[in-house]
């Protein structure tokens, strides 16, 4: 059974930094594409960054340049580094195992976690 933990989040002044880990276990991370989706109060769930089990990742437009995806395959765990922090950044944060660049309503019901970790951005 696939098991994804998120881990992470809090409270982050504007202009921060953070780093949300997910944690595997029944799935290798190695051979899958991995995403983190988020979904604000009021708002859908929105695809904020994907990596290929080959090292390919995929950003979305809003946070290209400030967030990084990667993965270590020794820990078997994603990571989501997220830098220059923005208010519009608080969500709940989704670890999920989904193919690259999807949009939250192809991801396959059976992978959506119920479950995220809380990144809240606020002065």
């Amino acid at each position: 059974q696939v098991h994804l933990m998120e881990s992470g989040g809090g409270s982050v002044q504007p202009g921060g930094s953070s780093r949300l880990s997910c944690a595997a276990s029944g799935v290798t991370i190695r051979w899958c594409c991995m995403s983190w989706y988020r979904q604000a109060p009021g708002k859908e769930r929105v695809l904020v960054s994907s990596i290929s089990s080959d090292g390919i990742t995929y950003y979305a437009d809003s946070v290209r340049g400030r967030f990084t995806i990667s993965k270590d395959n020794a820990k078997n765990t994603l990571y989501l580094q997220m830098n220059s922090l923005k208010t519009e950044d608080t969500a709940v944060y989704y670890c999920v195992r989904s193919s690259l660049g999807i949009p939250w309503g192809w991801v396959a019901p059976s992978r959506r976690p119920d479950q995220g970790t809380q990144v809240t951005v606020s002065s």
